[in-house]
């Protein structure tokens, strides 16, 4: 089988929330923990996923796809834009899902790395997500830059009903300014001479007081 094409979906249509319950469904069924109980019923599944169809409609949600040569879903990731108005540069990474039969084919990273672009033609330029502990899911993170903030435990339910710990990681998509050597040292070379100076570096003169 070839590589996994990766597109976001502008609406989703009939044919692509079938596809999109089925590989949710799936993944539940082999025990991912992932907001539903098992069994997930295909009406439940249906109604996820035509709720984040209203949700891309508003512009609240980007929903990334990976097909498969005959064009059918085999993986999915959603990046979540609608949050508060205080957090207008930050989103978080949901519902990454690949399709059990499709695993170990590098989906799950071509998936993450789109999302990352979508995001960040989105404008945003922090990600957050949180996954299930010792999962194959933080394995990936932590590969792919991911830096992981701590554990939760008893966080959520296993589809079977079992407590399990979640981690919760961040990524930022572009490197925060570095100020340049060359700044620093001048920077550092005029202190030493407003000091020699005997000029005030504070209010009241000696070290600056906060």
């Amino acid at each position: 089988m070839g590589p996994a094409k990766i597109r976001c979906l502008d609406t989703l249509r009939d044919r692509q929330i079938r596809e999109l319950s089925a590989v949710l469904i799936d993944c539940v069924e082999g025990g991912a923990s992932v907001s539903f109980m098992h069994p997930l019923s295909g009406a439940k599944a249906a109604a996820f996923w035509r709720a984040a169809a209203a949700s891309v409609r508003r512009g609240e949600r980007l929903v990334l796809v990976a097909e498969d040569e005959a064009g059918t879903i085999i993986g999915t990731a959603s990046v979540i834009l609608n949050l508060p108005e205080n957090q207008p540069h930050r989103a978080d990474v949901a519902k990454m899902l690949v399709q059990r039969s499709a695993r170990g084919r590098g989906v799950g990273a071509a998936l993450l790395a789109a999302a990352e672009r979508a995001a960040l033609r989105a404008g945003k330029t922090l990600l957050v997500l949180d996954t299930v502990t010792g999962s194959a899911g933080e394995r990936l993170y932590a590969r792919h830059g991911w830096q992981r903030c701590g554990v939760i435990p008893d966080y959520a339910l296993w589809p079977d009903g079992t407590p399990g710990a979640t981690t919760i990681f961040f990524k930022f998509l572009r490197p925060e300014p570095r100020v340049p050597a060359s700044s620093s040292i001048r920077y550092r070379e005029g202190s030493v001479r407003r000091r020699r100076e005997g000029r005030s570096t504070g209010p009241r003169g000696g070290r600056g007081s906060r």
